[in-house]
């Protein structure tokens, strides 16, 4: 070998060691770096799933404590509810110790007599039972309570269910102790009311849930609550005289009348508070019920059926406490047009008015009448005449009846909008104008019928302006708030809105300012 290629093999020799040498040291390098990273993307992961452990860890706790405190709660009501109650509780106004010792053996029933319910106190406790026999009747004769004098105001006469309501008497101690309904607060849960009658003022009975009563009995002294007594007191007492200048001013003033109307108690009634099976087949609206002490009664055949003779109507006191003036009632529905032409004819109604379309949006009333001849029931019922005019339409019917026939006129007042008021009050004028005509044409007939759709609107708006009228053609001045609070008495909500409360005062001012004309003339 020559020393060129012995120069040339070490050159080659070199040049190969160096590269070897730096391929190693990069990848050393690249593995070093590669390592790194990943002992970089381990720490990430690692803190990640120990907050998250620990989350999870600290939920499981939380709803262990969680259910750990409600097992204990639970635990502690059931042994506070088992436990027998502390002998030096009163569980009724006469105290327990003042009673003397009675034997074991069980004492014979007392009654006990308060005002129109009557009330059963036994020994031995019943189960509760929700059916209709179980309850104690407080249904008072519509008819029932002196009619007041001439000389009382309207709005402030008495209310006829007022003097029969029943007075709490003391509970006469058995073997078992049962505590008297009062109106102390009550321990127990109070069932809420639905829609109308959640209002202030409302005339909702004091319901209580006696699931959690096991077999006590309690005593329905048949106690008004507060609230129940304010109202009554409010509706017996309220009014506001106007003369006529003070009227012609109060309409100006929507405010003060919106407020003074907005304080009038509804009065609606509790379903409760109608002893009668199945009545709300034959109601068009399910919160609006009849007030017991003033509904009108059918007489039926069959008297173990109490449905056949309800009928949603009540009986509305007119001007100066007049009883019976007017019948205010739903419209008839498809199922109860024969208690209405029933009702007509038992009561010897004149005059018929209705204030309401069939359909308005959703049905307001059926059409109750025939086109020429209908029996409905037992009544038979005959157009003679129908005549027409810009606002209402007047029909002459005869009503027969086991041989019997009377003469009746009805006005269809269609001009007139739901829970709302007419443009005008004239119409409403013309028309009470006419059915006062006839109602004084008939002599001393019975009751004049008013309905709408449900009984209360409209038609309180009617039957107010009515009396009101009546009021100011006798006294020279008018008490509204008075005849509204009397309307409530006898039917609950009567006059729904602070609208037709308005209304009501306008066409009051409208009659008061032909009264002055006609005075002037």
């Amino acid at each position: 070998m020559t020393v060129e290629a012995f120069r040339g093999c070490l050159w080659l020799d070199w040049l190969f060691g160096l590269s070897q040498a730096h391929w190693t040291a990069l990848l050393q390098k690249n593995v070093l770096q590669g390592q790194h990273e990943r002992d970089n993307v381990w720490t990430k992961e690692g803190f990640y799933a120990v907050v998250i452990f620990l989350t999870i860890f600290i939920i499981i706790v939380t709803c262990l404590m969680v259910l750990y405190r409600l097992k204990e709660k639970v635990e502690y009501s059931d042994r506070q509810f088992k436990e027998p109650p502390p002998p030096n509780v009163h569980l009724a106004p006469v105290p327990v110790h003042s009673a003397p010792p009675r034997p074991l053996q069980p004492p014979p029933p007392a009654h006990l007599t308060s005002g129109s319910s009557m009330v059963q106190a036994e020994a031995v406790p019943k189960p509760i039972s929700t059916g209709p026999a179980s309850r104690p009747s407080n249904q008072i004769i519509s008819n029932v309570g002196p009619a007041p004098a001439a000389s009382t105001p309207v709005g402030k006469s008495a209310v006829s269910s007022h003097a029969h309501e029943p007075i709490c008497q003391p509970c006469v101690p058995t073997t078992e102790v049962k505590p008297c309904l009062s109106s102390s607060p009550s321990p127990f849960r109070m069932k809420p009311a639905a829609g109308l009658q959640e209002r202030r003022g409302s005339n909702v009975s004091l319901v209580l849930d006696m699931s959690s009563l096991g077999a006590v009995e309690p005593l329905n002294c048949g106690v008004n609550t507060p609230r129940e007594s304010a109202a009554q007191e409010y509706l017996q007492s309220a009014g506001r005289t106007l003369t006529r200048p003070q009227l012609r001013n109060t309409v100006l003033n929507m405010p003060v009348l919106h407020a003074e109307f907005a304080e009038i108690p509804m009065n609606f009634v509790d379903p409760k508070d109608l002893d009668i099976p199945s009545h709300g087949t034959k109601n068009r609206y399910k919160t609006i019920l009849p007030n017991p002490h003033s509904r009108v009664i059918l007489k039926a055949k069959n008297s173990y059926d109490p449905l056949s003779s309800y009928i949603n109507a009540n009986f509305i006191r007119g001007y100066l406490g007049d009883e019976k003036a007017y019948i205010a009632t739903q419209g008839p529905m498809i199922n109860t047009v024969n208690d209405f032409w029933q009702m007509a004819w038992q009561e010897d109604c004149p005059v018929i008015v209705m204030i309401t379309k069939l359909k308005e949006k959703n049905e307001k009333c059926v059409l109750y009448w025939p086109e020429r001849r209908g029996i409905y029931g037992k009544t038979e019922v005959l157009v003679n005449s129908v005549r027409e005019s810009d606002h209402y339409t007047v029909r002459s019917l005869t009503l027969k009846q086991g041989g019997q026939s009377r003469s009746l006129e009805h006005y269809w007042y269609t001009s007139w909008p739901d829970h709302k008021t007419p443009d005008s009050a004239q119409p409403l004028l013309q028309l009470m104008a006419d059915v006062e005509e006839d109602r004084l044409a008939s002599g001393s007939r019975g009751p004049v019928i008013v309905h709408c759709s449900a009984g209360i609107g409209r038609t309180g708006c009617f039957i107010a302006t009515t009396i009101g009228c009546r009021q100011l053609q006798m006294e020279g001045s008018v008490d509204v708030l008075g005849i509204v609070c009397q309307l409530r008495s006898d039917r609950g909500g009567m006059i729904q809105t602070g609208e037709q409360y308005e209304f009501v005062h306008h066409a009051l001012c409208l009659y008061e300012s032909r009264l002055s004309a006609d005075a002037g003339q």
